[in-house]
């Protein structure tokens, strides 16, 4: 349950800085993004509604694996979980 928890949440992270220097592209140069009409291509739209939807939904599967394996939550901006809050922990794989 650790290496699907920590698998998932590794995923979750890699999405951001693609995402990010997605919109900043999207702000630097509109038009390739844009319709004829000035609307969001289908494309576009897919990529700047639908990855942060796919951030929450990973983000909830990072919880409840977290909460079905029993591992401790990790600190702020801290990647692994805390040893001195859960001892039994210390069988995980690390």
């Amino acid at each position: 349950m650790y290496s699907a928890w920590v698998t998932v949440r590794i995923v979750r992270w890699l999405l951001v800085p693609p995402y990010i220097a997605y919109i900043v592209a999207f702000l630097n140069n509109r038009p390739p993004y844009l319709k004829w009409n000035g609307q969001l291509a289908h494309s576009t739209e897919m990529v700047m509604f639908g990855v942060p939807i796919l951030f929450m939904v990973l983000g909830l599967l990072e919880t409840a694996l977290r909460e079905k394996g029993g591992i401790p939550r990790p600190g702020n901006f801290r990647f692994k979980p805390r040893q001195e809050l859960a001892p039994e922990a210390s069988h995980f794989k690390r």
